[in-house]
């Protein structure tokens, strides 16, 4: 039995009863380095769009949103008040990216955190002309409606019904990959999804899976997700290329696992 024959368990109880507590030691760390990181590397002012996770709304994204906008991007929300998972928000999301290409005039980067990655990929789906890259933070694209702590509250969500009240061609579509250049960054001390299912399922010359170290709740002000997000956005569809750490690097050994998906 292979390993993608293998049953995936839920993430192990360590790391979701500690969820709220690491994620508070990433924020710890987000606070000073926003203050020394190296901000010579300056935007080119083109749009990015964060999107939150399952329940979150803009405000979870407002530290990362304002770091981008100090280094020269323009950073927008998702404008939706929580996500709720609901269907209908895809369209609004599309309505809004149409709005944003025209007033910019340039390609979008859309980064999703958890439940806001699913949405990024299907909108690069539905507009790959006007996406110039995803990136993903804990998105469980291949296995939305499985084995997870966040199934619960879904349920609860939908009255019970769950995926019942998803479009089924939606659903089957999800784990397909977005034609555009997409980063699906995981950590296998998720405690919220299993890092199994956040990550793409054959990396190809525009698909790369990144693996940190950090809680799901916290991804969106770890530094060195930050880092990697920086790294991302300087590229274009014409010049993109995957992300590449230094061997000999100490600091990337210290903060990147060896291992990869």
């Amino acid at each position: 039995m292979n390993d993608q024959e293998k049953a995936i368990d839920k993430p192990g109880k360590f790391w979701l009863i500690t969820e709220f507590a690491r994620a508070a030691m990433e924020y710890s760390s987000f606070i000073p380095y926003k203050y020394f990181m190296n901000k010579e590397q300056i935007g080119d002012g083109h749009p990015v769009i964060v999107l939150p996770g399952f329940m979150s709304g803009d405000t979870s994204t407002k530290p990362l949103r304002k770091l981008l906008d100090d280094i020269g991007y323009t950073s927008y929300g998702w404008g939706l008040g929580r996500n709720y998972g609901e269907e209908e928000d895809l369209e609004l999301l599309l309505n809004r990216v149409d709005k944003i290409y025209q007033d910019h005039r340039k390609t979008i980067s859309v980064i999703g955190w958890s439940l806001g990655g699913i949405y990024a990929r299907q909108i690069a789906k539905a507009r790959p002309h006007l996406i110039r890259q995803v990136i993903t933070l804990g998105s469980p694209f291949s296995g939305i409606t499985d084995n997870n702590h966040a199934v619960w509250i879904h349920n609860l969500i939908t009255s019970g019904k769950g995926e019942d009240i998803i479009d089924p061609e939606l659903l089957a579509d999800i784990p397909k990959p977005a034609p555009v250049p997409t980063t699906a960054i995981y950590s296998k001390q998720d405690g919220v999804v299993p890092w199994q299912y956040c990550v793409e399922e054959k990396e190809t010359a525009i698909h790369q899976n990144i693996q940190v170290y950090g809680s799901h709740l916290g991804l969106g002000v770890n530094p060195t997700v930050i880092e990697i997000i920086i790294d991302r956005l300087q590229y274009e569809v014409s010049n993109w290329r995957k992300f590449e750490l230094e061997p000999s690097s100490f600091p990337e050994k210290i903060l990147y696992p060896v291992s990869r998906a």
